[in-house]
């Protein structure tokens, strides 16, 4: 598939439309998926990015709400939000022929067992991302932190074809990292760890995480967050390293200190978060799991009212 692969991106947010602008910049054929006004702005004036690593604009993009209009494609890159995924795998299967790749690159840990109660697990890739970025504008995504980097790979871990596939078709795009994860299972869980506790922590406190891990008592809330979801994942065994909630409290202390996580974003400003997906996966995996979570516990119960109120006559 060196030529040009046939790509889809499912919502284009700031993190699909952030990898799709790379990918139709290094040549592939990408169609955007988006609604509304920024489906109108892109239509219009092409999709823009603004960026720390280098400007590009797709200019004429290909944009639609209608996945019909667009038919099989190789690969569909998954940017809608953790809640939104059941939807929009129903919404997706015209994009879906015998071949087709699926690859989330949500935050969460359930995003490929959700696309594959609707898609088939032979169409699902696992995947997750790093990158700071936001729709600034309608048809305007700003790249403004983190090098982005792509974390990807079979759910069973063999080398396959048609990861190769993807893997060159991403690393041929400027500033993007992409990485053939040896267990995407554990990356999957190193990224949750981290997103779980920073988000929660963040949303409770209503600070940057410079102000969150400074604070001694914060800082425990911190580090017993990690440790709650480390022993959830051993539980589920998946093969953690020992080290894992070391390492992941020195990458929260490598953080630019005025740093907010998107779940807590959208809880301080009133919208939808990723809560349920987050913090409460953690507290609902404890149940079944047997594991104790009184942190995750706490933090689900104090940021569950605001998000409750964000949710009413929202989605």
């Amino acid at each position: 598939m060196e030529a040009h692969m046939k790509i889809a991106i499912f919502g284009t947010g700031a993190v699909g439309g952030y990898f799709g602008i790379r990918l139709a910049q290094a040549g592939e054929d990408v169609t955007f998926i988006a609604r509304g006004r920024h489906l109108q702005a892109i239509q219009e004036n092409g999709l823009r990015l603004e960026s720390i690593s280098g400007d590009f604009t797709v200019q004429p993009a290909k944009a639609t709400d209608d996945p019909a209009r667009v038919g099989p494609v190789d690969l569909v890159i998954l940017g809608v939000k953790a809640w939104q995924i059941p939807e929009a795998a129903e919404a997706m299967k015209p994009l879906i022929g015998p071949q087709t790749m699926v690859l989330p690159l949500e935050n969460g840990i359930s995003a490929a067992s959700e696309l594959e109660a609707v898609l088939g697990r032979e169409h699902v890739l696992g995947g997750l991302c790093q990158i700071s970025a936001l729709i600034a504008a309608p048809g305007v995504i700003q790249h403004v932190g983190i090098d982005p980097i792509v974390t990807f790979g079979e759910l069973d871990n063999r080398p396959t074809a048609r990861v190769e596939s993807v893997r060159q078709a991403l690393a041929k795009c400027q500033g993007v990292t992409v990485q053939v994860a040896a267990d995407i299972h554990v990356a999957l869980w190193r990224k949750f760890m981290f997103i779980v506790a920073v988000g929660g922590v963040g949303a409770a406190t209503r600070q940057p995480i410079g102000g969150s891990r400074s604070v001694p008592e914060t800082r425990r809330l911190l580090q017993g967050s990690l440790e709650e979801v480390a022993a959830l994942a051993r539980a589920k065994d998946i093969p953690l390293p020992e080290t894992a909630v070391k390492e992941t409290l020195a990458r929260i202390d490598a953080i630019p200190p005025n740093t907010y996580a998107s779940m807590q974003n959208d809880i301080m400003n009133g919208r939808p978060s990723e809560l349920e997906s987050q913090v409460g996966t953690v507290v609902r995996l404890g149940g079944e799991q047997d594991v104790p979570t009184p942190i995750n516990e706490f933090l689900y119960a104090v940021l569950l009212p605001m998000e409750m109120q964000a949710r009413q006559g929202k989605q």
